[in-house]
């Protein structure tokens, strides 16, 4: 078992040392099969990297299409019909 690296039947079977050591050494990645299945990370990793910055119109106000002067216009098709 390399560090950092479980199997699915050990990290079932050692749950909380697997925890322990996301909390202490970073990200702990679960394989299943030799393949990389799951990454567990610890709740303050995740908090930080999952949390949001700024809105919808910020991230469209900082755009690097803003002033690009693209043509969007919107079709003036009439909507298809639909059988429900």
């Amino acid at each position: 078992m390399a560090a950092g690296s479980w199997t699915v039947a050990q990290a079932k079977a050692r749950l909380s040392k697997v925890i322990e050591q996301a909390q202490m050494s970073g990200p702990q990645t679960i394989t299943k099969r030799g393949k990389s299945a799951a990454v567990l990370v610890s709740a303050e990793e995740w908090a930080r990297k999952s949390k949001r910055t700024g809105d919808l119109a910020e991230f469209f106000a900082g755009s690097p299409l803003r002033g690009s002067k693209i043509d969007v216009r919107r079709r003036k098709d009439r909507a298809r019909a639909v059988a429900l």
